[in-house]
């Protein structure tokens, strides 16, 4: 990413570098959790604000997060305002096919490694993977089975591929992870699923089939994605004016607002 350019079109200093790492990643993980709900109203002054922050690296940093798509812009000329960019069908689609993508060619680097690491690698797969089932099947604590399905797939991805890869992953992840643990009551309920195409990710890494291996995890994150779909389907979007289906009495109230009252006449004319 280029530097940043202040206010005043100068460079920032490292100081206002390191404000901008961490409102940006103070804020990152709030949209992530959940705690910066999808729609919500960012305020770049409010922020400011609250973090005792001068507006410009607090700026910088919306700036990279409306970037990465963890903020969008909404409404147009002086209506515009940032908000929490909304989680929809075709949104966290592209997403999972994303990261699918990048995580297979990490499972194809894992599986043309040694056979000494690979078979480290499958081994620590397949032991949380194991510990997932587990969880799935007593239906375990929610924060508990989402922190072990990503270490599943961190088992092959941290540690394994260079520093390019690895960069693209931690910009685009914290999107998937964002999908899935706001939906992530419903999701518990495909985690067999997930636990065999877990397996059969370990095992062509332990195998050493790099092709096989590839295919595993993009058939993983392909699969995820028809889920998530198909979940958001039922149980709607967040944080967009078009999921918002209003009833009968809504739509006749919003219909009676929008009738103009006859004009008042004037005693000062036409203006």
């Amino acid at each position: 990413m280029p530097p940043t350019r202040a206010e005043n079109g100068s460079t920032p200093s490292g100081g206002q570098l390191d404000s901008v790492s961490r409102i940006y990643h103070e804020l990152r993980s709030l949209i992530v959790w959940g705690q910066l709900p999808p729609g919500a109203r960012i305020a770049e002054r409010a922020v400011a604000e609250r973090l005792g922050l001068s507006r410009t690296p607090v700026r910088s940093a919306l700036h990279r997060l409306q970037q990465e798509g963890f903020i969008a812009s909404a409404g147009t000329g002086r209506e515009q305002r940032l908000i929490v960019s909304p989680v929809t069908q075709d949104d966290g689609r592209e997403v999972f096919f994303i990261v699918g993508h990048l995580e297979g060619l990490a499972a194809r680097v894992a599986a043309s490694l040694p056979s000494a690491r690979r078979k480290e690698i499958a081994g620590r797969m397949r032991a949380l993977n194991r510990e997932l089932a587990q969880e799935s099947r007593t239906r375990g604590d929610a924060a508990r089975i989402f922190d072990l399905d990503l270490q599943v797939h961190r088992s092959y991805v941290e540690d394994v591929v260079g520093p390019r890869l690895r960069g693209l992953h931690n910009a685009i992840k914290p999107q998937s992870e964002r999908y899935a643990r706001i939906y992530i009551s419903v999701l518990m309920d495909e985690l067999s699923t997930s636990v065999k195409e877990h397996e059969a990710i370990a095992h062509a890494i332990a195998q050493g089939n790099p092709a096989k291996a590839q295919h595993a995890a993009e058939t993983n994150w392909h699969n995820a994605a028809a889920r998530l779909t198909r979940i958001i389907g039922l149980h709607g979007e967040r944080g967009s004016w078009h999921a918002w289906k209003p009833g009968v009495e809504e739509l006749r109230a919003a219909g009676r607002s929008m009738i103009r009252r006859p004009e008042q006449k004037s005693t000062q004319g036409t203006r």
